[in-house]
C-alpha cells in the first residue's frame, strides 16, 4: 500500500503525453508575437485541462505523483527546445490545475 503511493509510472506518462500534445499544436518556433497566438494558446490550454481533468478522475494523485507528473511535462517541453521562462509559465499553469 505504502509503495504504491510512490508509484509515479502513470504520472510520469501523462505529463509526457500532455507536453507531446502541447508541442503537436504549438511548435517551439511559433512567434509569440503574432496576434492569433493568445487565442491559439487559451484554445490549446482548454484542450489540456479536459485531457488532465480526464487523467485526474481515473487517477489518485498525491503530492508525488502531482510533481512528478509536473516534472515531466516541463522537462519534455525544455528537452524539446521550449524557452526557459515560457516552459516554467506552463508548469506553474498546470500545477495549478492540479
Amino acid at each position: 500500500m505504502l509503495f504504491n503511493w510512490f508509484n509515479a509510472a502513470e504520472a510520469n506518462q501523462c505529463g509526457t503525453e500532455l507536453a507531446r500534445f502541447f508541442m503537436e499544436r504549438m511548435p517551439v518556433d511559433t512567434q509569440k508575437n503574432e496576434k492569433k497566438f493568445a487565442a491559439k494558446t487559451s484554445e490549446l490550454l482548454g484542450k489540456l485541462s479536459l485531457r488532465l481533468n480526464q487523467f485526474k478522475s481515473s487517477n489518485k494523485l498525491n503530492f508525488y505523483t502531482k510533481a512528478k507528473l509536473a516534472n515531466s511535462f516541463k522537462w519534455t517541453l525544455k528537452d524539446a527546445g521550449y524557452d526557459s521562462k515560457y516552459t516554467d509559465d506552463l508548469t506553474e499553469w498546470l500545477v495549478k490545475q492540479l
